[in-house]
């Protein structure tokens, strides 16, 4: 009987994902997003953690006191600029010691987890690491919109609409704050154009947001919960 093959490392998935060129044109497309659209949540006084940070797009780019980067992915920290913190971890138990934080960022994550109740038990644990009147950002591929092409990617792995996310939040102790339900296209190989200025212009007309987005955008503050009363201090 043939062993079980090694796992594809992280790492040459986003090898085989992006090439030097995509890298290039995604930090200036990201550049963009943050400063003229997701930095409105983030306050030059904040500590942000980017959970799943992959190519450091965000949290290279955003504006914060305290900036933490955590992926499974061990090459991750090298591409962290200066002043930006790196976790190598799975879980988010290991953030723990560096929170709370005002803000906790997730680009294109979620639905790499096994399971629903493995993305409730990962927002669960995020709403630990929050501060009170913290922020979770969530930039998610939609099922809903996208269809079929949303598995064209071998590590994606739970279904997520918007309305299956806003529940799995509310479940978990979040009330939504904002929703973008089409907001940005499904890849950056996709046909938003990657010049600063045609980035600058599509945030500027949500009906070419309607049009071509396939990934909805959610911004979601803990609530209190009874249980809460039981937790350490």
């Amino acid at each position: 009987m043939a062993e079980n093959p090694a796992p594809l490392a992280l790492d040459q998935i986003y090898q085989n994902r992006f090439d030097a060129e995509d890298r290039v044109a995604m930090r200036a497309v990201w550049r963009v997003l943050v400063d003229h659209f997701f930095q409105r949540w983030v306050k030059p006084t904040d500590a942000v953690l980017d959970v799943g940070a992959g190519l450091c797009n965000f949290i290279n780019q955003v504006k914060a006191a305290r900036r933490v980067a955590m992926d499974a992915d061990p090459t991750t920290g090298s591409r962290c600029d200066p002043g930006v913190a790196f976790i190598h971890a799975q879980s988010l138990e290991a953030c723990q010691e560096a929170g709370p934080f005002d803000v906790v960022f997730m680009s294109n994550l979620l639905e790499h987890l096994p399971s629903g109740e493995a993305v409730l038990e990962y927002l669960r644990e995020t709403r630990r690491l929050l501060k009170p009147g913290g922020r979770v950002m969530i930039l998610q591929p939609n099922f809903a919109l996208v269809g079929a092409a949303y598995f064209d990617f071998i590590d994606h792995k739970t279904i997520l609409t918007d309305k299956s996310l806003v529940e799995a939040l509310e479940l978990s102790g979040f009330e939504v704050e904002y929703l973008k339900r089409r907001f940005l296209p499904y890849t950056s190989k996709s046909s938003i154009p990657r010049a600063p200025w045609m980035v600058r212009l599509y945030l500027a007309l949500p009906p070419v947001q309607f049009l071509m987005g396939q990934q909805s955008f959610v911004v979601a503050r803990p609530v209190a919960l009874a249980s809460d009363a039981s937790r350490p201090i």
